[in-house]
Parts: C-alpha cells; structure tokens; sequence
C-alpha cells in the first residue's frame, strides 16, 4: 500500500549505509514522501546509485556540504518525483552492483524501459538477484525480461501487492518492502530473518519514517 516517507535530518544521521541507499530510493519512488539523510558520503566512488537515480529524474538536493575526517560530505533532502526508465551498462555497474535490486524496484515504478547489462556478477550474490528480483517483481505485476547479465524493465505499470519472497537475500527483503510501500493493496516479504546480516533495526527505522497518516 502506497505510504509516504518523511523525516528530518536530525533523525536520520544514524542510520547505516545500507539504509541511506533504501532511503534514497525509497523516497524517489513513494508518493509524497520527503526524506533529510544527514552525513552522507559524497566522494564520488560511493555516489553511483545517487548519479543513476538522479538521471532517472530523482528530485536529490545536497545541502549543507562539508569535508568530515577528511571526506567530502553532505545532507540530502530526497523528495518523490515521476522516475522515467534509463539504461545501466557496464560502466556504471561496479558502483552500483549492491544497489541492484532497489534501482530494479525504482525501475519497475518508472515510466518507459530500463535496460540493465554487464550485471553477471549479481548471479552468484546472496542470491541470484537477476532470477530473484524478475521473479518478485513479476509476482507484483512488472513486466520484466530476465537477461544473461541483467534484465530489461518496462515501467509504467502500477505494482501491486502480493506475497512475495526473500529468499534469503537481505538486499532482496528490504527492497520488496520498499516496492510493496509503492504497489496498491498489502504486500508480504517472508523470510525477512536475513534482514539482520546488515540492517537489523530495518522494520523499525522505517516504521519511523513513515509518515503519521501512512501508519494506519
């Protein structure tokens, strides 16, 4: 069920790096969210998914920048927007390979195709998140082709809720509840235990950036 994303910076400078890349995501693609990230790394071997969604046509504002311990560093203000599909070769997968399946996610809610390829390395993750996610996104309604080294996404079409599976990759979980935060009607994520390899306080920080009327 579509719910909005909100919080303020003082709130979020704690929250891991795995989270600040959902969180980046996540507010690009839920409707009327507005997320404040405090203390981001902005050194540009870590900004991939940031570049690729900003190209998508994420609304990503840098506030405050700064160096900290000798690391250029910023605040970022991440509000919903229309995302529009965009291709991912080879050149832009080292900087984004852990971020694979929550760009799958933004890429299934945006309008027109997106085109992922050099990805072979993904097959032999924690899962193999080509199969996993064309698998969990089709269970939601997006259409997906599967490909060697990637896949080819057609946006566009609204996901919908669904149970959906893990299987124990805890990059899959959390994204498939982003996805679930976008798609009409409940989604389940099963087999969310794996969840703790990274993030343990996953459920609980996004329950806390859920916005009063989204809490239901």
């Amino acid at each position: 069920m579509a719910r909005a994303l909100g919080a303020e910076a003082s709130r979020r400078g704690d929250l891991p790096r795995a989270a600040r890349r959902l969180s980046r995501a996540g507010a690009s693609l839920v409707p009327d969210s507005d997320v404040t990230i405090a203390g981001v790394g902005v050194n540009p071997t870590r900004t991939g998914i940031l570049e690729i969604l900003r190209d998508m046509g994420a609304r990503i504002d840098l506030v405050n920048p700064r160096v900290q311990a000798g690391e250029p560093v910023a605040d970022l203000r991440v509000r919903s927007a229309p995302l529009r599909g965009i291709t991912i070769g080879p050149d832009r997968i080292p900087q984004t390979i852990d971020e694979f399946p929550i760009l799958c996610v933004a890429a299934a809610c945006a309008q027109g195709e997106t085109v992922i390829s050099g990805a072979s390395e993904l097959r032999v993750k924690e899962s193999d998140r080509i199969a996993t996610m064309a698998t969990e996104l089709r269970r939601m309604g997006a259409e997906v082709e599967e490909r060697p080294d990637g896949m080819r996404i057609v946006g566009g079409r609204p996901l919908k809720g669904a149970v959906c599976q893990s299987h124990g990759d805890h990059r899959v979980a959390m994204s498939m509840t982003i996805a679930g935060l976008a798609a009409s009607g409940d989604t389940t994520v099963e087999e969310t235990a794996c969840v703790a390899t990274s993030f343990p306080e996953f459920e609980k920080k996004l329950r806390g950036l859920l916005t009063p009327s989204g809490q239901g």
